[in-house]
């Protein structure tokens, strides 16, 4: 399904226009063990800060689909931009809902994070590379609140 998510997103208005794009947040939820993206929703304010970009969106804090009970796993969103790595803000401590991250750009670089929120292992931070995830970073656990990632050398 991840890999599906992204070009999905591309296709929704503004996805993709750079500085005057638009974000697009939604969760990966499971119902009965099967796994399913929210619809991407834009509702957030589109912020143009020049010469920098920052946009946003909210994602949902629950889902109700009637093939049963539901259970979020992650957040998703997207940047109408490339590169775009996840952020700062993308990656405090403070702003994880959810077991999982999810964010991608417009030529659908995917990346993961495991924030392990509450614990003393570091977050880790993966990038999606064919079809697999690479650990491409740590966030150790005095570096939460801020978000710092120390690269894993290959």
């Amino acid at each position: 399904m991840i890999d599906q998510l992204c070009p999905a997103i591309m296709k929704l208005p503004r996805a993709s226009a750079g500085v005057y794009g638009q974000e697009y947040c939604g969760v990966i939820y499971s119902v009965n063990g099967v796994y399913y993206a929210s619809y991407g929703s834009p509702l957030g304010k589109t912020i143009l800060m020049y010469p920098e970009t920052r946009k946003q969106c909210y994602s949902p804090r629950f889902v109700v689909d009637e093939r049963g009970r539901t259970s979020i796993i992650a957040d998703y969103h997207s940047h109408p931009w490339q590169p775009s790595p996840m952020s700062d803000r993308d990656l405090w401590s403070h702003s994880q809902r959810w077991l999982l991250r999810i964010q991608f750009d417009t030529a659908c670089r995917v990346m993961k994070l495991i924030p392990y929120v509450g614990e003393s292992r570091p977050g880790e931070v993966f990038a999606r590379e064919g079809q697999r995830w690479k650990l491409v970073g740590y966030i150790l656990p005095e570096d939460k609140p801020f978000g710092i990632v120390t690269k894993v050398e290959p």
